[in-house]
């Protein structure tokens, strides 16, 4: 961000100190120039002491110029006018040849100042151009914070300190004004009653503290402030945007577990009541095979049913940032075998090596997504097998991770859907299949909230496999 500084000359101190230097002793120098080269014409000397004030005009400006002029003119009078070495002058003419001298001096100066003046003004109205264009696109790009805001102003003014106010819209507060953000130390945070200060649309206010703001500072700041009302006006927008987003996914989640409870979820459960009232109806004698096959369909059912209600609880928990992990030492061969109880054994085929060491999880979560991984592979599988296998690689934020891959050599998945797949109530394109379409969106969420990642990549040969990869243990953390 670009600074001028407010409490120096328009050429600056050091430039108009120098030019006071020359300016007393400039003309002398000159004179003694002029006599050494004998000069003997008042019209030579006249010019070269011009020359002087110019120079000393263009490095002090106006007031070291004038007194260049005022102080050549007296050298010339003593020096080269008659009678020499008196401030009196005896011929007319020479009077008319000083006196133009002075004017010639005294406009050179005006011009040169009033030059340095405009360019300073110049100078200024860029920086704060240049200042206010970055506030602009900030704001636009909504890269800039209330807090970033307030130290730009700070820093631009060279304050101690700046804050923003808020009014109560309480008419019987007694306290109206609000502090709503600082930049500074605390023992500079400045009054709402600050000199330095500006209403901003919206009800705030926005104070400085350190010095008095001159007029253009001033008019500057109510500049700041309307860049501080689009910030504002920004940042509501956005927030409001997201509260819709957030809303919008609300209203999906819930049609999706309203269907889900009216459908998939009465499914089984009218298969339970079906097999019940088939085994109670009266008069009805069933042979020993056809009543084994309607309680294993209402056990089958209860298990579908008692899935998709752990899944529904399961989501509803990630989502409300209510899953606590008990992490400790897991060693992938007694998790899997866990898991794929009461799953088809026939087309799995478990290639896990002895010495696997163990990862940083909860069982019971691992457990889970395991379970849901190893039945969305058998679904999709069709006849081929299912592959487990583990090993050491990679790793987990800054830590040594072991994967587990879950291979199937089904149809596959196309790139552009596979972050679908993880989303809830996702069955992708497959009507035909049944569930929620919460097991992998589970998976994925418990994978993470134990410190691990889980990932889908395409089986060589054509499939799919899906990679949990967890940070080993190491001992560390136990």
């Amino acid at each position: 961000m670009a600074l001028i500084p407010w409490d120096e000359g328009p050429l600056g101190r050091v430039r108009t100190l120098t030019g006071f230097a020359l300016a007393l002793v400039l003309p002398p120098l000159l004179e003694w120039v002029m006599f050494a080269a004998g000069s003997g014409f008042l019209a030579s000397d006249v010019l070269v002491q011009l020359a002087g004030v110019v120079a000393v005009a263009l490095v002090g400006g106006l007031w070291p110029a004038l007194l260049a002029a005022l102080w050549s003119s007296l050298i010339l009078i003593y020096f080269s006018t008659e009678p020499f070495g008196s401030l009196e002058i005896a011929h007319p003419e020479n009077v008319l040849t000083v006196l133009i001298f002075v004017a010639v001096g005294v406009a050179v100066s005006l011009v040169v100042g009033l030059a340095a003046r405009r360019s300073r003004e110049a100078a200024i109205a860029s920086a704060d151009a240049a200042t206010l264009g970055e506030l602009a696109r900030g704001v636009l790009a909504a890269e800039d914070t209330l807090q970033g805001f307030l130290h730009h102003v700070r820093t631009h003014f060279g304050m101690d300190g700046a804050a923003l106010y808020a009014l109560d819209d309480d008419p019987r507060s007694t306290d109206r004004w609000t502090l709503l953000a600082s930049e500074g130390p605390s023992s500079s945070v400045p009054a709402v009653d600050s000199e330095a200060g500006t209403l901003v649309p919206g009800g705030l206010k926005l104070v400085l503290s350190g010095h008095a703001l001159s007029a253009r500072e001033q008019r500057l700041l109510v500049a700041f402030g309307s860049q501080l009302a689009a910030l504002r006006q920004r940042q509501q927008l956005i927030a409001s945007s997201e509260e819709n987003r957030r809303l919008a996914e609300g209203n999906v989640m819930r049609t999706a577990i309203l269907r889900a409870v009216s459908h998939d979820l009465r499914t089984p459960l009218a298969t339970i009541k079906l097999a019940v009232t088939s085994l109670r109806q009266q008069g009805v004698q069933f042979t020993p095979e056809e009543e084994a096959e309607l309680l294993a369909t209402i056990e089958t059912s209860a298990d579908r049913l008692a899935s998709l209600i752990d899944n529904l609880l399961d989501m509803s928990r990630l989502t409300g940032d209510a899953v606590t992990p008990h992490l400790g030492p897991v060693h992938w061969s007694d998790v899997v075998d866990a898991a794929l109880k009461g799953m088809p054994a026939e087309n799995v085929r478990i290639l896990l090596e002895a010495n696997t060491p163990p990862v940083h999880a909860d069982f019971g979560m691992l457990e889970r997504v395991i379970a849901n991984i190893a039945e969305n592979a058998l679904k999709y599988a069709g006849e081929s097998d299912v592959e487990i296998s583990a090993h050491v690689s990679g790793t987990v934020g800054d830590h040594p991770a072991s994967e587990l891959r879950v291979r199937d050599h089904g149809r596959g998945v196309g790139q552009d859907a596979v972050v679908r797949m993880f989303q809830p109530f996702q069955r992708l394109d497959d009507t035909q299949a049944t569930g929620l379409g919460l097991g992998l969106a589970v998976a994925r969420g418990f994978t993470e909230v134990m410190g691990g990642e889980l990932l889908a990549e395409p089986t060589p040969g054509g499939g799919l496999t899906l990679v949990v990869r967890l940070p080993l243990s190491t001992g560390v953390w136990e």
